[in-house]
């Protein structure tokens, strides 16, 4: 016999940390918004030895992967990122976030990645990337703050996954 689902009080759940999640979407929108005024397609400005600004434009996924797909992957991905949006809210619902802390701090980050992107693929039709990280002529595929939050998400979920483990 399964155990009853447990009602977590929507204060106490893991939707504490949407107003997180928005900032970060709001600091994702502002910094491309900024690129775009500032910057042609492909112009960069050396930051440091191993950074550039640089605008560039990606209709793919994840380090340009199905950048070169046709165009059908612009409706896919956005698809795609508006249900992993829809679930993890969801997810997050039935979460505590102080009992779970991690987990919801991790899905915040992801969420708002997700949304930070989905919003550049349903206006542009592609993600403005502009963090360009290289050293001694090896170039990191270029990314965003959308991206850097799922990348330190995934990371945290990971690390959730293995105390879980370890735990049980």
């Amino acid at each position: 016999m399964s155990e009853p689902a447990v009602t977590v009080r929507w204060k106490d759940s893991a939707w504490r940390w949407l107003p997180v999640s928005l900032l970060l979407v709001l600091a994702d929108q502002a910094s491309k918004a900024w690129v775009e005024a500032r910057y042609l397609l492909g112009e960069f400005t050396p930051v440091f030895f191993w950074l550039d600004i640089t605008r560039l434009h990606n209709p793919g996924a994840a380090f340009s992967f199905l950048a070169d797909a046709g165009g059908w992957q612009r409706h896919f991905l956005s698809v795609l990122a508006a249900g992993v949006s829809v679930g993890i809210l969801v997810w997050m619902r039935q979460l505590h976030a102080r009992r779970e802390l991690l987990l919801s701090v991790a899905l915040a980050l992801v969420l708002s990645g997700a949304i930070g992107n989905l919003i550049d693929r349903l206006e542009h039709g592609y993600v403005v990337d502009f963090i360009h990280l290289h050293w001694q002529g090896a170039y990191f595929p270029a990314f965003n703050v959308a991206d850097a939050a799922i990348s330190v998400g995934a990371a945290l979920l990971i690390v959730d996954a293995i105390r879980d483990l370890r735990r049980g």
